[in-house]
């Protein structure tokens, strides 16, 4: 198992490739999400507009 862990003296490259990519996707997940809630206040923003002027 620790043969593994070791990869073959190239674990410090192996790993730190698997967690920036990780870091990476997470940060992906954290933006997406913010950029949806912002998307959806400005529809809704939008919405209470329309309302208002008595278009919809």
């Amino acid at each position: 198992m620790i043969t593994f862990f070791q990869q073959g003296g190239y674990a410090f490259f192996v790993w730190s490739a698997f967690g920036v990519t990780l870091g990476l996707l997470l940060l992906e997940v954290f933006f997406l999400r913010r950029e949806q809630h912002a998307t959806l206040r400005r529809l809704v923003r939008i919405m209470r507009m329309r309302a208002q002027a008595g278009g919809w």
